[in-house]
């Protein structure tokens, strides 16, 4: 059990240095990373936009309900949600969502080439594959993946008011007191930290996934599974890591 996970830890590595590597055409890896932010964001708006709605909503009544026999003001369901969103919800959630979405798509995508032997097409004729297919993919998480985090903030935030407000648990004005109250700006780069390193590991874990698949459908349905549990696992261990460091 120790041998494989060294084994595929080097492997890891090793796919991570050849795709650092300086790309033999910059304009097509640019063209590239531009599909793969198109096909990323636009195709994840929706499912974060839906699951960040009801996530801030939930916060917002389940905070209400354990302030309902307290002495502290109602105010602070306003300033809980916004906290909770953006410190721990909106990246986490965020990450894990992709992980099940995008990760199991990228490994699913690379393990069809890597099965129908494009992959080692193109590297006979001298394409550095991890460079070409692997790269762009990760930089484009890293570039669209934060804007989807924000997204979710913001949508979470309103959730809450969604379901405060209009259903009378608490005025406009005592909402946005909360939204107000007690702010520190460094929750936001603590957000976009934990959105930079959860983009990079559903990413270069699902893709090393599938570019190393062997066999046939039955073992590209295990690799695509993997992908999603295996990112799932490193984003709440890195999730707690980045916790523990910067608070």
């Amino acid at each position: 059990m120790i041998t494989g996970f060294l084994s595929s830890f080097g492997k890891y590595l090793l796919m991570l240095q050849r795709g650092f590597s300086r790309p033999e055409k910059a304009n097509m890896y640019f063209k590239e990373v531009v599909r793969q932010v198109y096909d990323i964001g636009i195709g994840s708006v929706i499912i974060v936009f839906l699951i960040s709605v009801f996530i801030g909503a939930v916060t917002a009544v389940q905070f209400s309900y354990q302030l309902g026999t307290t002495f502290v003001p109602m105010y602070y369901i306003g300033y809980v949600v916004r906290d909770i969103t953006i410190i721990e919800l909106a990246p986490t959630i965020t990450g894990l969502v992709l992980a099940g979405k995008v990760g199991s798509n990228m490994a699913a995508e690379l393990g069809g080439m890597r099965q129908k032997e494009h992959i080692d097409a193109m590297e006979i004729m001298g394409v550095n594959t991890v460079a070409y297919l692997v790269m762009p993919k990760i930089i484009a998480s890293l570039i669209i993946i934060p804007v989807l985090v924000l997204l979710s903030a913001c949508v979470g935030i309103m959730g809450g008011y969604l379901a405060s407000v209009p259903t009378d648990i608490l005025s406009h004005q005592d909402y946005v007191r909360g939204l107000r109250s007690f702010f520190v700006p460094y929750n936001i780069t603590l957000m976009l930290v934990k959105s930079f390193v959860f983009a990079f590991i559903l990413t270069s874990v699902s893709c090393f996934q599938g570019y190393y698949v062997r066999g046939g459908s039955i073992e590209l349905g295990r690799a695509s599974t993997n992908a999603v549990v295996f990112s799932d696992i490193l984003i709440l261990l890195a999730d707690y890591c980045i916790a523990v460091i910067l608070t």
